[in-house]
């Protein structure tokens, strides 16, 4: 019998993928819940398995190509003597054609699994299979190294070809755009689109990631939003971040532990809007907005924010930040946020907004912290660092007294008792 095995839909919002490589040759035996191929689905790189047991006949889309969700991407022979078949059948495919006669057709199959993300105690097995990198996949093939003897050095435990070069007495192939280590203390620094060079009179089209967010801004666009604008005196918290900064402590992680406190007194602005009504939400997932190479942005989430200490918190941050360059977040790693933050303070913008996420009810844009003089409490003029944040809300479900309040209370904790964040 032969089987197709189709794109996955990697994500709710995904409508295409792109192949970027494929772990298995035409011919070679594939068994069920094996990785065969690796998938750019909106945001991230993904193994992709198939459901069934055989050979991997034939690859109708090669790498670097582009397939609808649900489309035939490959075909997956249960036995050798079909596999000049499956490779005719392919053809037909590739052809638009009708597909030679063979044997009864299988109902249409489930997209490929993909493994969930949970991880082992050492961290290199993701539901009882190993994570591997393509590129370290190959040379294992070609080194002939045993992936099982090993233990990655890659994020979450994840085997890269740096892992497989040890294991063969190779050295280490040097790679121009690795990212150099940190200190453990050292904040990862914002990722920053690099210039690239215009193609004058000529379109450049969209990668995977920026569809994707074309697609949810024009659904953005059909909610009603309102904005609110508060600013925050931030000398207390600036005080507070000079002292935790050596302990590994992020700018980013003070501020998301801030609004996380804050939105648990304010559960409408956790919550979303539903037909059926506002629908509240059982955990407090701030999403941070970061600017991909290459164009386009993602947003990291930290889960529990309001739960998990704010040393916890930072490195979690700066895990999610390192591999989200490396295009190896898991899908519920940046679409489950419920409250999301955009920081453009970082580059000196003193003000703006933000559209509104889909499925959340709230977004909070972060301005500049800059000195300004200001009266004080006692007639005198002061010196004072402050920062202009605006929140934008579905007005379906919050209203202007719901966003001030929420914003006060932001305000009261940020400049009279930061310290708490570190309790």
């Amino acid at each position: 019998m032969i089987h197709e095995v189709f794109m996955p839909a990697l994500s709710s919002t995904m409508t295409e993928g792109k192949i970027v490589s494929w772990v298995k040759s035409p011919g070679d035996k594939v068994e069920k819940g094996e990785t065969v191929v690796v998938v750019e689905s909106d945001k991230a790189d993904m193994d992709v398995e198939t459901f069934y047991e055989g050979y991997l006949a034939s690859i109708i889309v090669p790498a670097d190509e582009v397939a609808p969700v649900g489309a035939p991407i490959a075909l997956v022979a249960e036995t050798e003597a079909e596999i000049e078949l499956a490779q005719q059948q392919a053809s037909a495919i590739q052809a638009g054609t009708a597909a030679p006669a063979a044997s009864p057709a299988p109902a249409p199959a489930a997209a490929p699994a993909i493994a969930s993300p949970t991880t082992s105690q050492n961290g290199a097995v993701k539901s009882g299979r190993l994570v591997v990198s393509p590129r370290a996949r190959k040379l294992a093939k070609e080194f002939k190294v045993d992936l099982n003897t090993l233990q990655g050095s890659g994020p979450h435990g994840r085997i890269i070809a740096a892992d497989i070069e040890a294991a063969a007495g190779k050295a280490p192939t040097p790679q121009p755009t690795a990212i150099a280590p940190k200190p453990a203390v050292a904040a990862p620094a914002p990722i920053v689109p690099a210039p690239v060079a215009a193609p004058l009179g000529e379109v450049a089209k969209f990668n995977t990631l920026q569809q994707a967010v074309v697609r949810n801004m024009m659904t953005s666009l059909q909610v009603p939003t309102f904005r609110v604008g508060y600013t925050i005196t931030t000398d207390a918290l600036d005080a507070l971040y000079k002292k935790v900064k050596s302990k590994g402590v992020t700018m980013t992680a003070l501020l998301a532990k801030a609004v996380a406190v804050t939105l648990q007194r304010h559960p409408l602005v956790n919550a979303f809007y539903t037909e059926q009504g506002t629908s509240y939400r059982s955990e407090i997932n701030v999403a941070v907005a970061v600017a991909m190479e290459g164009g386009g942005l993602i947003t990291p989430v930290l889960r529990q924010a309001d739960q998990v200490d704010l040393y916890s918190l930072s490195r979690t941050w700066r895990d999610l930040v390192e591999r989200s360059r490396l295009k190896q977040l898991q899908p519920d790693e940046y679409s489950t946020g419920s409250f999301t933050l955009s920081n453009l303070g970082m580059f000196g913008v003193d003000r703006f907004d933000a559209i509104l996420p889909p499925g959340q009810g709230s977004i909070l844009a972060i301005g500049a912290s800059r000195p300004q003089v200001v009266a004080t409490a006692d007639g005198m003029m002061g010196v004072r660092n402050q920062m202009q944040v605006n929140l934008t809300c579905d007005h379906r479900i919050i209203y202007g007294a719901d966003a001030a309040a929420f914003l006060r209370d932001l305000a009261q904790l940020i400049e009279t008792n930061p310290e708490s964040l570190t309790l």
